[in-house]
């Protein structure tokens, strides 16, 4: 059996395999406040306590009640905390998510968390592809990544990154600028998006899987506990069906770096105690059987 690293590389920067979505931070739908303040907040500080150093965000959850939240209770920031956003979408005042890939809206977006988050330099920005429907982006991929290469150039931004993004796009993206993360929707139960896996451990990027669980729309932990190879497994090791999937993604590669999001601390010890857990050649067979219910990673 071998020992899963609980660190990984993000770029130049060395996090802890578990990190935290900060999604659900904001209210239904991800827009407005949260039901609970007061347990928002709490979770960000147990997350901090328990080593988390690694936490994503985004202008549009809220929009910025997210990012208000963060800045609240964790600035100033702990040494070697990293801040990751993205950009490339925005919300209407209806809630609905608009597309938002012009260079000055991109540039706009960047300025806004910065504002927002109370700093200097965003560790990391992903560039969000699709917001707002199927149709074609009419802003060329080079344009948008050359805004945050610029953004980086004047000490806005470390480090740049995708997200929900296909193969191709991976490989075009290389040849403008480094890519230090894919965030696409990947997991035990969703494994549509394993060429774009494979193309990030070819170049040594980090691999963020986003409905790390699967997602509500198709079941979510309940498909997962209802699944009798994740089951089994779960029953094996004395752990949650979502724990499995966390430890699954964590053995999958080694720079999979998962981004639970919960608004109740007693998940979030939970999520974060799946760096123990250690799956053998037989456990990875029989998780092999999960059942697919997702699609496309992109």
């Amino acid at each position: 059996m071998s020992t899963t690293s609980q660190t990984s590389r993000l770029g130049d920067k060395t996090v802890h395999r578990i990190g935290f979505g900060a999604m659900q931070l904001a209210g239904p739908g991800v827009f407005g406040p949260p039901k609970d303040p007061d347990a928002a907040r709490a979770v960000l500080r147990r997350a901090v306590e328990l080593g988390v150093d690694h936490i994503d965000t985004a202008q549009p959850y809220g929009p910025d009640v997210a990012n208000a939240l963060i800045a609240e209770v964790l600035h100033p920031y702990p040494e070697g905390l990293v801040i990751a956003t993205k950009v490339g979408g925005t919300r209407d005042e209806q809630g609905g998510w608009v597309r938002a890939s012009r260079p000055e809206q991109l540039r706009a977006l960047v300025e806004d968390d910065l504002g927002s988050l109370r700093l200097d330099r965003i560790a990391l920005v992903n560039l969000r592809l699709g917001v707002g429907g199927d149709e074609p982006d009419p802003v060329p991929l080079a344009e948008q990544l050359g805004v945050l290469t610029d953004l980086r150039d004047e000490g806005k931004l470390d480090l740049i990154g995708l997200s929900t993004v296909s193969a191709d796009v991976v490989r075009d993206a290389l040849e403008i600028t480094p890519i230090a993360e894919v965030q696409n929707a990947f997991s035990i139960v969703n494994r549509g998006d394993q060429p774009v896996v494979d193309l990030c451990r070819e170049h040594g990027i980090a691999y963020v899987p986003y409905f790390p669980l699967g997602s509500a729309y198709m079941g979510g932990p309940a498909a997962l506990a209802a699944d009798p190879a994740i089951a089994s497994v779960a029953a094996r090791h004395g752990v949650s069906p979502p724990q499995v999937a966390l430890a699954w993604l964590l053995a999958h590669y080694d720079r999979m770096l998962p981004i639970p999001g919960t608004s109740s601390v007693a998940h979030l010890e939970e999520n974060l105690a799946v760096g123990a857990i250690e799956l053998d050649g037989d456990d990875l067979a029989t998780l092999d059987n999960a059942n697919q219910i997702g699609g496309p990673g992109f």
